[in-house]
């Protein structure tokens, strides 16, 4: 339990993270500007053409970062940009993150790339996406020409961001583009994303190679708890949620090995006999991306009565970040790089909070010996959240999307601040977090 006595991360790396469709604005043909434009897929209505405008201000984004003593900062590049036609490569968008990534260097940020979040060229969907012939072969071609062109200045990657919320969102509740609803579908697309990263993790290394070369995937993990723990039907749908959304995809991105209800796609080879041991040897770290934990009544998301929310009715529950990072270490031996961890807060009337129990909890899971070796706050500049669109607000620095003017929110300072300690202090404590309450969810709920 985090108190205000305070905590240490020595040596502990603190940034941001971001993707590009949610901050870059423009016109960008991709899969969600094209499910932006259909009425009813975006909460607010919204598309991601304004965003943050992080395209022509990242000069002014990444002064203000090295400003708060930002020290990695995760970004994507938007492969609809760099490929907006098949085989055909915008130099001007190359040269543009080109320079970005020499300015983060400048500042003393060093940039972990992200190649696919959420979002690719529109006719990469409309060839089928994931599932259409030759996906695999295409996907290795860009990702061949962005470390190709990049990887003078990048040497640290993540492949595939939340392949199952990716999965869950396209192909099994259908409110993220292509919007299908298919169990089924959704498996033999897991698949396909297992084996993109399998061959991604081969490709990077053989074009970098070195020890210096760190890949991986940032995987969406959270603990699943029965409704009513004396409820059968509860208790028996919890582990088999658990399997189906996080244990399986990520037991076959980290060694190869596919369980059921996966399925090894043409053309990747198994493992050799024997290597399935638990080892890792598809991953350098372990991404993990952590914001709530579901409870189980049904096949969905849950979130029960009483239990402490933020804006969009995700409930709080900083321990289990200790547990899935445990979790994870236990079960694989790579270092954690919490590649997300944030919270909705609208009115920063309970971030600061939420960050220092977090944090308390990651200094505590390292004292106990899980190298938990960087921390990615959710996110730097409020963004475009998806289906949801411009109403959340998880920024360390709120947006005006009007004006497009940025202004550092109390809870920003306090992450600078805590940057500066290397931890936090009964100080930082009385000035930024005491009296800080979260909202109490009143009902059910089933955000998705």
């Amino acid at each position: 339990m985090a108190t205000d006595d305070g905590f240490r991360l020595d040596g502990m790396l603190l940034g941001v993270a971001s993707a590009a469709t949610q901050i870059e604005g423009g016109e960008v043909e991709s899969n969600w500007s094209d499910w932006a434009s259909r009425p009813g897929t975006i909460a607010d209505g919204s598309t991601p053409a304004r965003a943050t405008d992080h395209w022509r201000r990242w000069r002014e984004d990444t002064a203000l970062m090295a400003s708060l003593g930002v020290q990695v900062y995760r970004l994507s590049v938007e492969w609809a940009r760099l490929e907006p036609r098949p085989g055909l490569w915008d130099d001007a968008a190359f040269e543009r993150y080109r320079a970005e990534l020499e300015l983060l260097g400048d500042k003393g940020i060093r940039p972990l790339v992200t190649l696919h979040h959420f979002s690719h060229p529109l006719w990469f969907e409309r060839d089928g996406g994931w599932l259409a012939p030759g996906a695999l072969w295409v996907w290795e071609r860009f990702v061949a020409e962005v470390v190709a062109r990049l990887g003078d200045l990048v040497s640290e990657w993540v492949t595939i961001n939340e392949p199952n919320v990716y999965v869950t969102g396209a192909h099994v509740f259908g409110d993220f583009p292509p919007g299908h609803r298919s169990l089924t579908e959704g498996m033999r697309v897991y698949g396909v994303l297992a084996a993109a990263h399998l061959r991604a993790y081969a490709l990077i290394h053989s074009l970098q190679p070195g020890p210096g070369t760190m890949v991986g995937v940032a995987h969406h993990l959270r603990p699943f708890r029965p409704g009513n723990p004396r409820n059968p039907w509860h208790r028996a749908l919890t582990p088999a949620m658990r399997h189906l959304f996080q244990g399986a995809i990520v037991r076959a991105m980290t060694t190869g090995e596919f369980t059921f209800p996966l399925r090894r796609p043409p053309g990747i080879p198994a493992l050799p006999a024997g290597s399935g041991d638990g080892r890792a040897p598809y991953a350098d770290f372990f991404g993990l991306n952590y914001y709530s934990r579901t409870t189980v009544t049904r096949f969905d998301d849950g979130t029960p009565p009483g239990v402490p929310v933020n804006d969009l009715g995700w409930e709080v529950y900083a321990a289990g970040l200790g547990e899935t990072a445990r979790w994870a270490w236990e079960t694989y031996r790579l270092p954690v790089w919490v590649t997300e961890n944030g919270t909705c807060d609208a009115a920063d009337a309970f971030r600061s909070r939420y960050l220092w129990e977090h944090l308390s909890v990651l200094s505590e899971v390292r004292a106990q010996g899980v190298p938990v070796e960087r921390y990615y706050h959710w996110c730097f500049v409020d963004n475009w959240e998806w289906n949801e669109g411009e109403g959340p607000r998880f920024g360390l620095v709120a947006l005006d999307y009007e004006t497009q003017e940025r202004a550092v929110r109390d809870s920003g300072r306090f992450f600078a601040e805590v940057i500066r300690a290397g931890g936090g202090t009964p100080e930082l404590h009385a000035k930024y977090v005491a009296g800080q309450e979260y909202p109490i969810s009143d009902a059910p709920a089933h955000p998705r």
